[in-house]
């Protein structure tokens, strides 16, 4: 039995997964009958409108390896495969690549635009897939699944209909999040805050003086609000003060809102472009005057600066405030919190719209039970959903305090519509993957739900704890009356060698599938693996990704030497080793024990270190070496011995490896000469650690 003199992952991977194909062993209908208890990963759905980048590879092969593992230790395991039309974030990306055509969206029939998005979508997730089956990824691909299948969003439409029925859902004209150049809604959640610093103006109101970073909304003003425990204002609330460079007044109104440190203790209250202002406003019944277009320039209320975008107009307000004497002072160096939309970073616009759908997710339903987001912390409190690592807890539930209601209407073209919403609104991205663990099941094959939710693990990101994971739990649990899953497992962020973020305009970004052609699949995913503990980003390199390609040469060259040396070797025959041997095999249950104890906690930073460990330094710098003489000797019992060690131990660690390496190790396990050989390794038995 020979293998060739050096291992070529670019030959042996695409043959390798057509045989897992040919297998069956994806579906879990498909495995031997020993696979009773359901194991179920739903994967996170990539967004089919681009290529995978290396987050992709990280999350491909964290589920990967649980699902092989959990494969092997005789679970029906599935990991559900499927794409994300992605919403807000598709239409991102189309926007770029229209905006490099020189077209504009909204110069696009609607019917047209859609369908181009559709055909660019498909594209991009055909090549997707064949980029996840690069990676390895042993996903069902018969259940597979896409955000925007009928199937799928009639379940969206039976949740949302469900959560009207318990007067969950509203319709509102509300303060939203807008960005002046996507021209759409975004929920809290698709914001980014940042410090900055910019000038805090005291302006003149009369007698009153009031603190603003935004003078060029005055024209929107209604009120001057104060706290009412403020002693300095006692004597004017209820009465009028002048609203600079206009002829009209306003009145003095108190409330508790008012944070008497603020500034000198008095703010000017503009609803239509303030969420605190806009809630002052609904409790003082007062009028709402947007003064803000949603291109970000300011109308016609605005008089001599209509048409100015909000920075051009500041300037010129300010101007004019400080000739006119308006202007007490400044502090130039006032820093304050802002809401940036997460995709183009502009700052956002507060606006107040028109028929905007909103669920409650502090508010019981109806039906009397717990409101949306009390049914996801008591899922988390009492432990039915464990987070890993722990600390995660504590941020989810800082989050889950601070709730608000959700806006869940869109105003762009690629998503699911709102049914029965007139204007043409669509739902939030988040709204439909929010509910994927339990669309999915109950959309793929029958007696899917039943048999495979709730589902095991759920496995992404640290960054969308908030945007999804909180979602699903909350989603789930009022649709289905179950959680979602019982672990969630988050992974960090992929950072450069020096930590840093990585970019296309740093030029340090990897790219999965270039360093699979140079060093192969395997490589990649020992070392997106090795001392990447939960929560905490990973360092990776392209060195670091060439270190574990030499191991997987190490592999290669210690298996070919040990099928070199079986000649005379008969697969099965009773042998009768000596306590050397005995003690090497046990020592190696040992481990496998370790590893197994390891696997079992999530621990597969450590898991796969141990394995690397066992197999270069034991196995092939010790055991190999010391067999040498027993394998060349002319004693034909020592030599049986020695290659009963050998093939045994190879093919255990090969075992061990599968789940990291799975391209190699089932390459190299066709050719053992091993009794009781299965048709694959991903279905072999886990090593036991009697």
């Amino acid at each position: 039995m020979k293998l060739p003199t050096s291992y070529n992952a670019k030959d042996s991977e695409e043959k390798i997964y057509q045989l897992w194909e040919k297998s069956g062993f994806f579906n879990p209908d498909k495995l031997p009958s020993r696979h009773k208890k359901p194991f179920t990963i739903i994967m996170p759905p990539p967004n089919a409108n681009g290529s995978l980048h290396i987050g992709h590879a990280l999350f491909v092969t964290i589920e990967d390896v649980m699902i092989r593992y959990q494969r092997m230790k005789g679970k029906k395991a599935l990991w559900l495969p499927g794409a994300d039309h992605a919403g807000f974030e598709t239409q991102t990306v189309f926007d770029k690549k229209l905006e490099k055509e020189g077209r504009n969206r909204f110069q696009i029939p609607k019917d047209q635009l859609y369908k181009e998005m559709w055909d660019f979508t498909m594209q991009n997730k055909k090549v997707m897939e064949n980029q996840l089956k690069k990676l390895g990824a042993s996903c069902d691909w018969s259940r597979e699944k896409f955000a925007a299948d009928k199937d799928i969003v009639k379940v969206i439409y039976d949740t949302f209909e469900k959560l009207k029925k318990d007067e969950l859902v509203y319709k509102g004209k509300r303060i939203i999040n807008w960005c002046t150049k996507h021209q759409t809604s975004l929920s809290d959640l698709e914001l980014k805050h940042e410090e900055k610093a910019n000038p805090l103006y005291f302006i003149k109101y009369g007698q009153v003086v009031v603190a603003t970073g935004r003078p060029e909304t005055i024209f929107g003003d209604v009120a001057v609000a104060v706290n009412p425990k403020d002693k300095r204002y006692k004597d004017i609330i209820g009465k009028d003060v002048p609203l600079p460079l206009t002829d009209r007044k306003i009145p003095v109104i108190a409330d508790d809102l008012v944070d008497m440190e603020f500034g000198t203790g008095a703010v000017k209250v503009t609803p239509a472009h303030d969420p605190v202002d806009f809630e002052m406003g609904q409790k003082h019944n007062l009028e709402a005057l947007q003064v803000i277009d949603f291109r970000g320039k300011l109308n016609e209320k605005a008089g001599i600066y209509s048409g100015l975008n909000v920075e051009e107009a500041r300037k010129k307000v300010v101007e004019d405030l400080e000739k006119s004497g308006f202007i007490e002072k400044t502090d130039k160096d006032y820093k304050h919190t802002m809401a940036f939309c997460y995709k183009c970073n502009r700052a956002i616009e507060p606006m107040i719209l028109d028929n905007q759908w909103f669920v409650k997710m502090t508010a019981k339903p109806k039906s009397g039970k717990l409101s949306l987001r009390d049914s996801a912390v008591k899922a988390v409190k009492d432990k039915k959903i464990v987070f890993i690592p722990k600390r995660m807890e504590k941020i989810f539930f800082h989050w889950m305090k601070n709730l608000r209601d959700w806006n869940i209407s869109r105003q762009i073209i690629w998503a699911i519509p709102i049914p029965g919403d007139e204007s043409g609104q669509v739902f939030d991205t988040w709204f439909s993957s929010g509910q994927w663990p339990f669309a999915t099941l109950k959309t793929t094959q029958k007696g899917d739900f039943k048999n495979f939710y709730p589902t095991d693990v759920m496995e992404t990101g640290w960054d969308i704890l908030f945007f999804w994971v909180a979602r699903m739990i909350m989603l789930g649990i009022y649709t289905t009356g179950e959680i979602p899953f019982k672990y969630v497992y988050l992974h960090g962020l992929v950072r450069d060698k020096e930590r840093q973020k990585m970019s296309k305009s740093k030029g340090n970004v990897i790219d999965p599938l270039g360093v699979i052609d140079l060093y192969g699949t395997d490589a990649l995913r020992m070392a997106l693996v090795v001392g990447n503990t939960p929560g905490n980003d990973i360092a990776i390199s392209e060195e670091k990704i060439k270190g574990y390609r030499n191991f997987a040469t190490k592999i290669w060259n210690a298996s070919r030497f040990v099928l070199m040396n079986l000649d005379g070797y008969k697969p099965g025959s009773k042998i009768q080793l000596g306590a050397k041997d005995k003690k090497i095999l046990k020592d190696f249950q040992k481990q496998a024990k370790e590893i197994t104890k390891e696997m079992d906690d999530f621990k597969f930073y450590s898991a796969s270190e141990k394995i690397y460990r066992y197999f270069w330094h034991t196995f092939c710098d010790k055991i190999i070496e010391k067999q040498k003489p027993r394998l060349y000797g002319d004693d034909k019992k020592e030599k049986t011995r020695s290659q009963y060690l050998l093939i045994n131990l190879l093919s255990e660690s090969l075992k061990l490896l599968h789940p990291y390496m799975p391209f190699i190790t089932e390459e190299i396990y066709q050719q053992l000469p091993i009794k009781n050989k299965k048709k694959c390794i991903m279905i072999e038995d886990w090593p036991s650690a009697k």
